[in-house]
């Protein structure tokens, strides 16, 4: 024991030399060293709201992978540049005419990309256009995805139908994702799954085990063939989990909203005589509704809350000055206006603003400067209040930190394999709020929660090194 520990305290000493440190608490120190993660592969900022200089800072300048702590970068730019208040409009028209309730033509629906069109939302928008007095289509639905540039699918890992890897699109519906409700039942998994794409059929290869209920997902494997209408779900499921639901995305997101479609417009009493196809809205359409979305800030509090990679990457898009809008557009805006607000990010590399990325880089630096810019602007209220707060809500409420610091930070989290990042606020007891940034790049970096959890809880309980 002694002499595995030695070995853990050079190695760490030697990367600590390199790395040109300045101090860092004892618990951070140890917490590091025992997951065996060097200081070299460590960014981290420390900066108290009233102080001009850092309190600490290492590798500030460093470009590191920020995982999803890069929708910061995108939350901030789009609350300033298109403010809180800020809706997306789904559009309805029709061509041909409409009488006694019955459509001789085409029904268009055409989104400029809201990212929170849930499934409710969507029910809201075909009842609003059931109480209009539409009741038959004679013609097609027809999807128009026009506003945004198609986003060709990426190779991200090996997960494509994860649903956090779902692609953004102009009309997307539910987060372009499926649910698969799991049901263990007399030593079988039951699945059940809405909406598929008709004529699927669903094959269940997943074996019941004894496990305990954890990462549960990650052992379930999900294959889609659009080609012959399969979905294909295998790996083993821990009984412990009881019933849960699995988020999926196969990918379509013009034939998941034809399928969401399909399903509310007949419980509407709808009636579509005509098939569901992509195409553009003629210019000549009649508007028959105008379905805004809930505010920006509505929009943002989730993604961030929740990490919704597929919000923030429509969000992203969103910024796009040109149509259709396309990523290059949008990252060209954000640095017209990160350099307006005096922040040169020079080593900022922006590809989907979701962090979802292996291309995506900011330094330590850069981004403690981003959430102080962010403290004093007019929209800090919004962006704060998007932030999980430790141990109590989001993607932190699980966080198991010392009962001191729960609920005194706002902090957003990312992580990519090799890659745990977290930035944010904490509040002390002083009533004085301090930016924290702690970047991970190394393969052991999902064992750096601890040192994570220790530098918040120093920083919450005053800083005393």
């Amino acid at each position: 024991m002694l002499k595995t520990l030695s070995r853990l305290l050079i190695y760490f000493c030697l990367s600590w030399a390199t790395a040109h440190a300045a101090d860092l608490p004892s618990a951070v120190i140890a917490a590091l060293a025992e997951a065996r993660i060097p200081l070299q592969d460590v960014g981290i900022v420390v900066w108290d709201e009233d102080q001009p200089q850092p309190r600490i800072s290492i590798n500030p300048s460093r470009p590191f992978n920020p995982a999803s702590t890069m929708k910061l970068v995108t939350s901030y730019a789009a609350l300033s540049l298109l403010g809180p208040a800020y809706t997306w409009h789904t559009l309805a028209a029709t061509d041909g005419s409409l009488h006694d309730g019955i459509l001789d033509g085409n029904l268009y629906l055409k989104g400029n990309g809201d990212p929170g069109l849930t499934m409710e939302r969507f029910w809201m928008l075909l009842h609003q256009l059931r109480l209009s007095g539409l009741r038959q289509i004679n013609g097609d639905l027809i999807i128009d995805q026009s506003y945004f540039q198609p986003i060709a699918a990426g190779d991200f890992d090996d997960q494509p139908h994860r649903a956090y890897n779902a692609l953004p699109a102009a009309t997307m519906v539910n987060y372009n994702s499926n649910a698969v409700y799991l049901e263990p039942k007399n030593n079988r998994l039951r699945l059940k799954a809405e909406p598929l794409p008709a004529g699927t059929r669903v094959i269940n290869r997943i074996a019941l085990d004894n496990f305990p209920c954890s990462s549960w997902r990650e052992r379930i494997h999900i294959e889609w063939n659009a080609d012959t209408r399969e979905l294909i779900l295998s790996g083993v499921y821990p009984r412990a989990c009881g019933d849960k639901t699995l988020s999926i995305t196969l990918g379509d997101a013009s034939e998941l909203a034809g399928d969401y479609f399909t399903a509310l417009w007949r419980s509407e009493g709808g009636i579509l005589k005509g098939k569901i196809r992509n195409g553009v809205t003629p210019a000549q359409a009649v508007p028959a509704l105008d379905f805004p979305s809930e505010p920006l800030a509505v929009a943002v509090y989730y993604q961030d809350k929740f990490s919704n990679n597929v919000m923030a990457r429509n969000l992203f898009l969103s910024l796009s000055a040109i149509i259709p809008a396309n990523p290059q557009n949008a990252a060209e805006r954000v640095r017209s206006w990160l350099a307006q607000k005096n922040l040169d990010f020079p080593e900022l590399v922006l590809d989907n603003g979701a962090g979802l990325s292996r291309l995506e880089r900011i330094s330590p630096s850069s981004m403690a400067r981003l959430l102080r810019s962010a403290a004093s602007s007019p929209i800090y209220a919004e962006f704060a209040t998007a932030l999980p707060i430790v141990a109590t809500d989001g993607t932190m409420k699980k966080r198991d930190l010392n009962e001191a610091v729960a609920g005194h930070a706002h902090i957003k989290t990312g992580t990519l394999d090799g890659v745990k990042t977290m930035a944010g606020y904490v509040t002390r007891p002083n009533g004085q709020n301090t930016v924290v940034v702690f970047f991970i790049d190394n393969s052991n970096a999902s064992a750096g929660t601890a040192a994570q959890d220790a530098l918040l809880d120093w920083v919450y309980r005053g800083g005393d090194r």
